[in-house]
């Protein structure tokens, strides 16, 4: 069954490489979708597959790449989109 969620980093995630991690993260998961960084320093993004990629993506976004330093990842369910063929930067 396929789900999406909707995520927001909070920590060190903006200038150590978050969003091609999650990318690329994303992309070897099978999920659609996107990352992106907001203007109050945190990075945010929505993810669509099956439930086991969308759980994989969530166990590494707590951590991020080696360089970044998570304090919390907010979840929310949001309803799935179609015409989505990958995971993109924005």
């Amino acid at each position: 069954m396929t789900k999406r969620i909707k995520y927001t980093v909070h920590g060190e995630v903006q200038g150590v490489n978050f969003r091609s991690f999650t990318q690329s993260k994303a992309s070897s998961y099978g999920l659609t979708g996107w990352v992106k960084n907001t203007s109050g320093g945190q990075v945010e993004g929505e993810a669509q597959g099956d439930d086991e990629a969308i759980q994989k993506l969530l166990k590494v976004l707590e951590s991020g790449p080696p360089s970044a330093s998570v304090t919390k990842v907010e979840k929310s369910e949001v309803d799935p989109k179609d015409g989505e063929s990958s995971y993109v930067t924005k």
